[in-house]
């Protein structure tokens, strides 16, 4: 089986795993879409798996991000961003991407507000949370969420759309639920609080996909089941 077979037979069982997740807990399949993640894959892989019908295209890179987006933009579909942003690359995150994941302080928000605006945009954003408290991981502490929604919220070129986290790493997807089911827990916190609508969960990827659907995942990031191993 050459590599475009490969991955058209990845994205179709992807699709059909996240479908099933959703409708054996009672959600819509409709509700839960697959961002295909293309670190260190080529150009060409990445068309691959457009073509077979990945919905949404994640990078976590925006050095690398920016000559895949450029080669394959014209195919139409949304690319988001799901890596570490920092401030000084906020104007090519804003020029390329539909959604950035990732973003974990004020100041960040500030800069992608200035680039959007001057852009004639409006930028939607998710809040990274750092559910596990992991040093090595990015994202806000859940406690200081509350505060930094509060001061994201005026931004008047950013929609805030929901959150992201990445648990540790385990060899059981049962053990990720409770950091999915606490980023649920903190974004209904926070649209009860503030009176806001924070739609999306991205959380998920593909050791546990599953269990984060269960969960309220709206966006599951995959890259290894649909790619195999890093180029």
């Amino acid at each position: 089986m050459d590599k475009k077979e490969e991955i058209h037979r990845n994205i179709c069982s992807l699709l059909r795993r996240i479908a099933d997740a959703a409708m054996q807990c009672g959600r819509d399949p409709e509700e839960v879409q697959l961002v295909a993640v293309g670190k260190t894959q080529p150009i060409e892989h990445i068309r691959h798996a457009i073509d077979a019908g990945a919905p949404i295209v994640g990078e976590n890179y925006i050095q690398e991000a920016r000559e895949k987006f450029d080669a394959l933009v014209h195919m139409g579909i949304p690319w988001h961003f799901i890596g570490h942003l920092q401030s000084n690359k906020a104007k090519h995150a804003v020029r390329m991407f539909e959604l950035i994941h990732s973003v974990d302080t004020l100041k960040l928000a500030g800069e992608l507000d200035k680039q959007a605006r001057k852009a004639g945009k409006i930028q939607p954003i998710l809040l990274q949370v750092n559910i596990s408290g992991e040093p090595t991981k990015s994202g806000i502490d859940e406690q200081q969420c509350l505060e930094l929604v509060g001061n994201i919220l005026p931004l008047e070129n950013l929609q805030l759309q929901g959150l992201m986290t990445m648990p540790a790493f385990f060899d059981a997807p049962e053990k990720a639920r409770p950091y999915f089911t606490a980023l649920r827990m903190l974004r209904d916190r926070l649209n009860q609080q503030l009176g806001i609508a924070l739609n999306h969960l991205s959380m998920g990827m593909t050791g546990d996909f599953e269990v984060a659907i269960e969960e309220g995942a709206t966006l599951v990031r995959i890259g290894t089941a649909l790619y195999g191993g890093r180029q």
